[in-house]
């Protein structure tokens, strides 16, 4: 069975957590996406949700970057929006580094080469 993209999701925020305690709830999630009623996605949008923004960031500069960007993708299924694709480059044009990442696995090795003392 496949993880969803939420159980991918949590367990790297609890990997991440205790893996880096100098920097624990420091890597934060946007609630984006998922399914609202009506009232509720209204009072987002107004407060500034927007469509394909990344699921994850961790404003630590690295490497020359001002920090990392995350859209979290299960190992199997799941594919890039458009929206999702464009706020990607427009981090990547700000000086971020911006990816998306298809499951735990592929995320953890993001995060750790990011945070590593070597480039």
């Amino acid at each position: 069975m496949i993880p969803t993209e939420h159980d991918e999701q949590k367990a790297l925020i609890k990997w991440f957590d205790l893996q880096y305690p100098s920097l624990r709830g420091r890597l934060a999630a946007c609630p984006n996406g998922g399914q609202r009623n009506v009232i509720v996605a209204a009072k987002l949008k107004a407060e500034g949700v927007r469509p394909g923004y990344p699921d994850l960031n961790l404003m630590t500069p690295r490497h020359g970057f001002a920090g990392l960007i995350i859209e979290m993708k299960r190992i199997k299924g799941g594919s890039i929006t458009p929206q999702q694709a464009d706020w990607l480059q427009w981090f990547s044009d700000q000086g971020f580094m911006a990816v998306c990442c298809k499951g735990f696995d592929s995320a953890k090795q993001t995060i750790t080469d990011y945070l590593s003392k070597k480039a």
